[in-house]
């Protein structure tokens, strides 16, 4: 194939100099086809395949091939037929030849069968337009790879970003998503854009109608924004924060993140959101952070109080003082068994309440059938059958990580009262725990071992001596009242203490 500066050289020896096509083949020793090619154009054209090149190996399967292609438009998005599985199938019907080819070939089909689309430049109002979605990454989390779920909201005008991760994507998770975003912004955008996820969307009907989760329509009435549902199947009508997902997985989550809890995960993602404001995107007049500014007047004002992102149940307490939520088992106050209690489950916490009071308060556990319990729940039936303190399975769990003082501390107290009183007098003093933070009653369970003190009034001696001021108050002066400067100094008549022996 002849280069650019060839084609020049016919072009001009033709149309400058007068050259003939015979002489420019005698001359130049093109032939006479090239000749007429480089006086029609002045730059060789690319070059063309007019019939495919023949699959000596592949070809008797190509027909296959496009047969299962055809057939995933009718498959599910999830079960359909990968390059590797249709390798797979040919190759038990004879194919002998590579899986690259395969994949080359499928690739090429599909680029043949895909449409193009062709999509419009949007502008939005400020305080107007915002966006959701969900994507998906990789952190290690307390020393373990895990898959979390990023919550992703952003505002259409400034192209602010909020994520937040989750270790599911339930219901709890997408509202309290939506809690912290709008606190994060400062306000409430008016309208949000959503794909149909079933957190929302109960059922989809005809048009733009859904049939929308009650719960989804609380938190909605609560800060007074409007949803509105993409197409099926058309990502792209939000397409801002579906960029967004990955934005922040490149920029914020690698290298993969070490981290020891959600929180903490969930602190290096606010501040990545908070350093992305000082970028100037391509098309924005200002960084992201000065649009932001001019946004947030215009957003919905925040309700005096959040909205209760959780999901709320009606739970039984069984004979053990626990209720089942998940497969797990969260205890709550002995007092409890079998009453029924109302369960409110956040995203990474659970409230047991009865009636308005919380009576029990526990981590969320996201794996399945553990036990999650709380000593303290169990130190009103443990004075009642001090017996079973050495098997008691709350006790045994808190023993292996309470301070080396309580050791010390229920020693002395059995070595003293050896009858089981030392153990009641160890669970009184635990029982404190309710009322005074865990550092301060360590301290003064060691004050009081020091001192000798070794029983529950003398810790509650120390903790009410470190709630006395330290200064004492000023004496008072009663130079004005002479009758009353012996008060105090006058002898005492032991002689009636005498007659009470006496009697």
């Amino acid at each position: 194939m002849l280069k650019v500066e060839a084609y020049e050289l016919i072009r001009k020896r033709y149309y400058v100099d007068g050259w003939s096509i015979r002489k420019i083949n005698r001359e130049l020793k093109h032939c006479r086809r090239t000749i007429r090619e480089a006086l029609q154009k002045a730059e060789p054209q690319p070059y063309r395949l007019k019939n495919p090149r023949p699959k000596p190996v592949l070809g008797p399967y190509v027909e296959t091939i496009k047969e299962m292609l055809a057939e995933n438009e009718t498959l599910p998005r999830k079960q359909r037929y990968t390059a590797r599985k249709m390798f797979v199938l040919i190759q038990k019907d004879g194919y002998s030849g590579s899986e690259g080819s395969v994949r080359r070939l499928v690739r090429q089909m599909r680029e043949e069968n895909r449409q193009t689309q062709a999509f419009l430049p949007l502008e939005f109002d400020p305080g107007q337009d915002g966006q959701v979605d969900w994507g998906e990454a990789v952190v290690i989390l307390a020393g373990v790879r895990v898959k979390v779920h990023l919550f992703v909201m952003r505002l259409n005008y400034s192209r602010a970003r909020f994520a937040m991760a989750f270790p599911f994507q339930k219901q709890e998770a997408f509202f309290e998503g939506h809690v912290e975003a709008f606190a994060f912004f400062g306000g409430v955008v008016r309208r949000l854009s959503y794909d149909n996820l079933k957190a929302a969307v109960y059922r989809i009907l005809e048009g733009r109608q859904r049939e929308e989760q009650a719960a989804f329509i609380a938190l909605r009435s609560h800060y007074l924004f409007e949803a509105h549902y993409c197409t099926p199947g058309q990502g792209h009508e939000k397409g801002g924060v579906e960029n967004d997902v990955g934005y922040i997985r490149r920029n914020a989550l690698v290298p993969l993140p070490e981290v020891a809890s959600f929180e903490e995960l969930n602190a290096l993602l606010r501040r990545s959101c908070l350093e992305m404001t000082h970028h100037q995107q391509r098309g924005q007049t200002a960084p992201i952070a000065q649009l932001w500014e001019q946004e947030k007047p215009l957003l919905f004002p925040l309700p005096k109080t959040p909205y209760r992102a959780c999901r709320t149940k009606m739970v039984k307490v069984n004979p053990y003082a626990q209720i089942v939520f998940e497969t797990n088992r969260y205890s709550v106050p002995a007092e409890y068994v079998k009453q029924t209690l109302t369960l409110r489950a956040y995203p990474f916490r659970v409230e047991l309440l009865c009636k308005e009071k919380v009576v029990a308060t526990h981590r969320r556990c996201f794996q399945r059938e553990q036990d999650l319990l709380d000593p303290l729940h169990y130190l009103a039936l443990l004075v009642q059958r001090p017996g079973a303190f050495e098997h008691a399975l709350p006790m045994r769990r808190w023993r292996k990580t309470w301070p080396a003082v309580y050791d010390a501390f229920l020693a002395e107290l059995r070595q003293r009262w050896p009858d089981g009183r030392g153990v009641r007098e160890f669970l009184a003093i635990l029982k404190l725990h309710q009322t005074y933070p865990a550092a301060r009653l360590q301290k003064a369970m060691q004050a009081a071992l020091t001192l000798g003190a070794v029983h529950l009034d003398g810790v509650q001696l120390y903790l009410r001596q470190e709630e006395t001021p330290a200064s004492l108050p000023a004496p008072l002066d009663l130079s004005a009242y002479s009758h009353l400067e012996t008060l105090g100094t006058q002898s005492l008549p032991l002689a009636q203490y005498d007659q009470l022996l006496g009697a």
